[in-house]
């Protein structure tokens, strides 16, 4: 059916201008890569002498607020199995993997004065691993790992995190550095701080909006640039390597197009998702963006907290040290959102105070229709990839970026052709971008391989390999989308016509791995979905 149906609509794409038919190339030097997080794949909680991590701590005392009660306790269990992690990612013709460190397997209570050789061990090996095959690790120093015993301090919200973290830093750059030429200090502020402390979502789970998550950006902006100014001046000379950040966000598409107000609420909410934390690393002049001071200092003195902000001021010498702090842009992107302006009455009935009501943007997916995945959250719309990158183009003068994760959920199975179309898509989005200007220099996917996805548990799959988390080897198997993506990788070239097939042995492990309710999806599946790819390629160009 496949093969009767695709001609068809690779026509009737073409006809509509798009270049579906067409192969369409990225530039040879272009940054292929593949990512993965510690406490999502590592398992391994309590091995050797690793310490708690808040994710632990989470999970294990809280079981209720995953989805499915899960951890990550094993996970997919790459603290042993890292050896065929590496074989996944040479098979995979990319040029860099991109990792974080646990910070509690390194020092498991945070602290200088106990450090795991085994946690430092196990790192060394995998990056040795790496290079033995020329990959290139691309390392991030945190991914949400904090040392519980750091957040019984209150941990990003306390200032003690800023010599902490730099301690941490330090070792790992001793340890690693020599070797490791593209570091990111933290993944997400965004999440860390608003997620962790503004709601009841990722651990610490705090659900004390408006005011925490403030402070966390706040010790996360400054520990951040005390980092790259250390790396910088006792590592990167002799070391060579290179450090960024790596920011997220969905674009906010304004819901009417033709309403000013919906544009003006647009541009709000990239300067609050994106400037909070873009605005004093890249822009011109520093500081926060001039809508957030206003806007926070203004609706604190009306909630009555008297002359003095909710957003913490940075001093004129912490401005300086802070802004250009980062060697390239990196941002992650899934989805896109539908953004109007909340209105003095609150019609998005936002906790008062809180970081949306202080954004005064409602966001919804209501209404359109763009393809779903296997997350709620997450819906395909590749033209707000292209959006986002031109917005970060024009707002900070050309930076250099890396979009460090992209990717689609399901629910599993192997014939996850929807996945290859998302990648094609968005993919083609960031080709757009370029050709128009921006400045993007890599790619990395989301994810390695399926694995424990935080609130959802393992609900969602994320992964270009399937893993058996009923196996106590954690069995990896390639999907599909694993075998586009190697080609894409290997000829830089997005190739709407290669679509493979499961062989005999495939169809026979996937049998045997997948849940009933996956055995049934299959090609009828992937015709809607390379359908409804092709067409939404097409009505974008």
């Amino acid at each position: 059916m496949m093969q009767l149906i695709l001609p068809l609509f690779v026509l009737t794409a073409s006809c509509l201008g798009s270049p579906v038919s067409q192969a369409r190339r990225f530039p040879s030097d272009f940054l292929w890569g593949v990512g993965s997080s510690s406490y999502q794949i590592e398992g391994g909680w309590n091995a050797d002498d690793k310490g708690e991590s808040i994710w632990d701590f989470l999970t294990h005392t809280h079981p209720e607020k995953i989805v499915d009660q899960s951890n990550g306790d094993v996970s997919a269990d790459s603290y042993h199995q890292w050896k065929r992690d590496v074989q996944m990612v040479k098979e995979l013709h990319v040029g860099t993997y991109r990792f974080s460190l646990s910070w509690p397997r390194i020092m498991p209570g945070g602290y200088m004065n106990h450090v795991s050789t085994a946690g430092i061990k196990y790192y060394s090996n995998l990056i040795d691993e790496l290079l033995r095959y020329n990959i290139t690790p691309m390392v991030t120093i945190y991914h949400w790992e904090l040392p519980q015993k750091l957040q019984e301090l209150g941990g990003w919200t306390n200032p003690e995190i800023i010599p902490l973290f730099k301690d941490y830093a330090r070792l790992v750059l001793e340890m690693y550095g020599d070797r490791v030429k593209i570091w990111t200090t933290i993944n997400e502020p965004w999440h860390v701080c608003e997620h962790g402390y503004g709601v009841d979502y990722m651990a610490p789970s705090y659900n004390y909006p408006g005011i925490p998550a403030y402070l966390c950006g706040h010790n996360l902006l400054k520990a951040h640039a005390e980092v790259v100014h250390m790396y910088r001046e006792l590592f990167q000379p002799s070391q060579g390597g290179r450090m960024g950040i790596t920011l997220d966000t969905s674009w906010p598409e304004p819901k009417d197009p033709n309403s000013a107000e919906d544009r003006e609420a647009s541009e709000r909410a990239m300067q609050f998702y994106v400037g909070w934390f873009g605005h004093p690393i890249f822009s011109k002049h520093g500081n926060y963006p001039k809508v957030m001071i206003e806007r926070i200092r203004n609706l604190s003195k009306e909630q009555g907290f008297g002359a003095r902000s909710r957003l913490p001021e940075f001093t004129t010498e912490e401005i300086h040290r802070i802004r250009g702090t980062s060697d390239f842009f990196g941002i992650n992107s899934y989805t896109s959102n539908l953004v109007t302006s909340n209105g003095h009455n609150n019609t998005g009935k936002f906790p008062v105070p809180s970081f949306n009501h202080d954004m005064g943007v409602v966001e919804s997916q209501e209404g359109v229709d763009w393809p779903g995945s296997g997350s709620v959250w997450l819906k395909v719309y590749p033209k707000g990839m292209y959006n986002l990158l031109m917005w970060i183009h024009r707002e900070y003068n050309a930076p250099e970026i890396i979009v460090t994760e992209n990717g689609v959920s399901d629910r599993g199975g192997l014939e996850d052709y929807a996945r290859v179309d998302y990648y094609n898509l968005y993919l083609s989005a960031v080709l757009d971008a370029m050709e128009d200007g921006a400045n993007v220099s890599g790619y990395i996917a989301w994810s390695l391989m399926d694995s424990y996805e935080w609130k959802a548990g393992f609900s969602e799959k994320f992964g270009l390999y399937h893993v058996d988390f009923n196996s106590p080897q954690r069995t990896r198997t390639p999907k599909i989308s694993a075998r586009v993506f190697a080609q894409l990788c290997k000829t830089n070239t997005i190739d709407w016509s290669y679509r493979p097939k499961l062989d005999e042995e495939q169809q026979l492990v996937a049998m045997a791995q997948l849940p009933a309710e996956g055995r049934t999806s299959g090609a009828s599946g992937a015709v809607s979905w390379s359908l409804m790819g092709i067409l939404l390629l097409a009505l974008l160009r």
